[in-house]
């Protein structure tokens, strides 16, 4: 499955993307650090689980997609790996829900390139997938990223204290949500609407 718009497509994470993953993480490491998850300390007695190798990453990713809470994708701006974009968390049931988690390479940031992979995801899981509720947890901190869901019309919901372990602690988050009914017109719709129309010219 690919998806895709302009210079800009998602497809599903594959064990052969090792090299091209691997040098674009190691490349933004200091850039990333700050927004990455962690894990927590164990308790006293118990030892430290092990960062997952990237086959182990992948492997992951798809046994939960292919149970159905998860949506796993990479990245691709001008045909070149520069991020990762997870739809996490699926929920069925009374409330088909899930978020999206992401980043990417710090060469592109400002291109459109998160705002358009973002719009594709989520216009794939209203209309495709059949979920109702997408939510976006960011820390307050991280300007880049909330600009992002404001770009994309977002609601904002309020404050998760202490939600994730993000860079060695518990982090806030602020949540911002959006419903199928309020993204009827097509998230990639409205953003291609937002985006500056003379060439060259810089994202808001």
């Amino acid at each position: 499955m690919f998806l895709t718009d302009g210079e800009v497509t998602l497809r599903p994470i594959k064990l052969r993307d090792q090299r091209a993953w691997r040098e674009v993480n190691r490349r933004n490491r200091d850039w990333l650090r700050p927004w990455e998850a962690t894990i927590p300390p164990p308790p006293p007695g118990v030892a430290p689980p092990h960062r997952p190798t990237y086959r182990q990453m992948v492997r992951h990713l798809r046994a939960e997609a292919h149970a159905g809470r998860m949506l796993p994708f990479v990245v691709e701006y001008q045909g070149r790996l520069v991020g990762q974009l997870t739809v996490a968390g699926i929920t069925w049931g009374s409330m088909c829900s899930g978020h999206v988690g992401y980043w990417v390479d710090q060469e592109v940031a400002g291109r459109g390139v998160i705002p358009t992979a973002v719009a594709l995801a989520v216009d794939h899981c209203f209309r495709t997938v059949g979920l109702h509720r997408i939510e976006i947890c960011i820390r307050p901190e991280n300007i880049p990223s909330r600009r992002v869901v404001e770009k994309l019309g977002f609601r904002e919901e309020g404050i998760r204290p202490r939600y994730l372990h993000i860079d060695g602690a518990w982090r806030d988050h602020a949540v911002f949500a959006l419903t199928a009914e309020e993204a009827a017109e097509g998230l990639l719709n409205r953003w291609r609407r937002e985006k500056p129309s003379t060439p060259g010219a810089p994202h808001k």
